[in-house]
């Protein structure tokens, strides 16, 4: 079986190679394309002839580059596949980040074409012996399991605090809502399936894992009623800057033909990326809309959890969030206020005092830091 995974995910990496190089010669045709019909427009009708040439010319000269593209990438990647071992990229750590990164970009897609490099909602790395406290802990966009690192933080409250680590994995390329569901119904069978009475939760989400963990605790289950904390380290609850100037760029861009084309490309992006923007949580914000148009409906509010106690930490690259850079770069992907739920239009509700902003450190250091594992710590005893 694992050899036969490895084959099969050999083969998808060298079609998606193959599909993903032999575009680029159809957008940069489709560029000159603009360019060069811009230009006979304004010479007029006089024009006319050598335009019908040039174009003939042209489309060939890229159609003919792209097929040999199209040659070179089918016959590295054949080669590559015939080459793969028995142990699949995605249980090896550097293979899982290469694979996590392509689910991130478009991870939605590989799902939908069933490929064999879409990671299913699952359970990764379970700590033993199990107790009645059980700790998941839920990566973020294009991460594993792995990010967490060696020390992890459930490695340590183990030790210290009795609590059964979980690790999840998933396809950050889907909808947040859609991972919420899976990680709903995952929930429902490890409590179903645990060796012991589960009497107590928490979730540990970093970056888009808080919304997936927030996400899945609006679903509910019967699991939920034991949940006693929800913590999110880094978490975009009300939107990404990244992802918002991206969706202004590409809205920008596809208004003129000549820069149409990298509209296109930045309109490849996941459903997950997406969600980012403001930090959506149901399928109703999504479902039945264009997900390109600049001003989207209002976004649907899904209130924190009654009984939780939910806790997050925010990080800023200065010393301090007031500084004018941590205001503005944040931990460089994540803004303070919007990791601790609080925008010029929107309040997520959390308790400031369940909530750590914490300075001189960036958005991927909150996935193994000595001073949040310290705050964990003190939440959970």
């Amino acid at each position: 079986m694992t050899a036969s995974q490895a084959q099969a995910e050999a083969r998808e990496l060298s079609r998606i190679a193959t599909d993903e190089f032999s575009s680029l010669p159809r957008g940069i045709g489709d560029v000159h394309a603009a360019i060069s019909g811009r230009v006979f427009r304004a010479l007029g009708p006089s024009a006319a002839p050598v335009r019908l040439i040039h174009d003939a010319v042209s489309r060939g000269v890229y159609e003919g580059v792209r097929g040999g593209v199209w040659l070179t990438a089918h016959a590295a990647g054949s080669a590559a596949a015939a080459r793969a071992g028995d142990t699949p990229l995605s249980e090896t750590p550097r293979g899982a980040a290469a694979l996590s990164a392509l689910n991130g970009l478009y991870g939605d897609r590989l799902e939908a074409e069933g490929s064999a490099l879409a990671f299913p909602m699952s359970l990764r790395r379970v700590g033993k012996p199990a107790t009645s406290h059980v700790a998941l802990f839920v990566h973020g966009l294009g991460e594993t399991e792995y990010a967490w690192g060696t020390p992890n933080y459930g490695e340590r409250l183990h030790e210290e605090l009795g609590v059964t680590p979980v690790l999840v994995r998933y396809n950050t390329g889907r909808h947040v809502s859609e991972n919420g569901a899976a990680l709903a119904a995952v929930l429902d069978d490890l409590v179903a399936g645990w060796p012991v009475d589960v009497e107590r939760i928490t979730i540990v989400g970093h970056s888009m894992g808080g919304l997936v963990a927030r996400s899945a605790c609006h679903h509910g289950g019967s699991w939920a009623g034991l949940v006693r904390h929800v913590i999110s380290l880094g978490t975009p609850h009300t939107g990404a800057p990244l992802e918002q100037a991206v969706h202004a760029i590409s809205a920008a861009l596809h208004l003129v033909p000549e820069t149409r084309p990298f509209a296109r490309f930045l309109r490849r992006r996941s459903a997950g990326i997406r969600d980012l923007r403001r930090g959506s949580l149901v399928d109703e914000d999504w479902r039945d809309q264009d997900p390109d148009v600049l001003r989207a409906k209002a976004l649907t509010e899904v209130p924190l959890c009654e009984g939780v106690t939910h806790c997050f930490v925010a990080a800023t690259i200065t010393g301090s969030d007031r500084h004018p850079v941590g205001r503005l770069l944040g931990d460089v992907l994540v803004l303070s206020p919007s990791a601790s739920g609080r925008s010029r239009s929107r309040r997520i509700g959390f308790d400031e005092a369940y909530g750590m902003t914490l300075g001189g450190t960036h958005h991927l250091a909150l996935l193994n830091h000595p001073e949040v594992y310290a705050q964990l710590r003190s939440w959970l005893a």
